[in-house]
């Protein structure tokens, strides 16, 4: 009884270090013959490290993805909690800046290259940097479309040979 408690706890504080600690993933207490509470014991400990593992491996892989610009996956993982919350607030922040890069390219595209005058980006629910850098965009856009306007309204005037008017909205806000 004494040599199995002593396995049991080495395996476990092993475990618990491996996995809890130095991060080593994947990590499983190995006792051989043990049956009973000791097996349910040994199990309840590889069923938590086994847990962490598979939704640290998924909050990482999603993360990954998202500081090399992949925006298309979420967390798919089963938690609860405080992981639940992480989860949960990861996949929000994924979705406002898949949002945020969807409208942004839909008005670049329209102002810029498509000349599709007055395009907005509108990014609801988005706060801090991604509300500045929306905001920015469409300025951005609402300077370019009124310069635009303003030279079409004097070159137009011009081909009506009317020589008096000037390109007065060259301002930058």
């Amino acid at each position: 009884m004494l040599v199995l408690l002593d396995t049991f706890s080495n395996e476990v504080i092993r475990v618990a270090r491996e996995v809890g600690i130095d991060g080593k993933l994947g990590g499983q207490a190995k006792v051989k013959g043990v049956s009973g509470s000791w097996l349910d014991l040994t199990d309840s400990v590889n069923s938590i490290a086994g847990n962490l593992t598979s939704q640290v491996r998924d909050i990482s892989k999603v993360a990954i993805g998202i500081a090399q610009g992949d925006l298309s996956k979420n967390i798919i993982i089963d938690a609860r909690g405080e992981v639940a919350d992480l989860k949960d607030t990861i996949n929000n922040f994924i979705e406002n800046l898949r949002t945020f890069s969807k409208e942004v390219t839909t008005v670049a595209l329209q102002v810029g290259t498509e000349v599709i005058l007055g395009g907005q980006a509108n990014v609801k629910g988005v706060g801090g940097v991604l509300a500045d850098l929306t905001t920015n965009v469409n300025t951005m856009a609402t300077n370019l479309t009124s310069q635009v306007r303003e030279i079409a309204r004097v070159t137009t005037t011009v081909a009506d040979e009317d020589l008096s008017q000037k390109i007065s909205i060259f301002t930058f806000n």
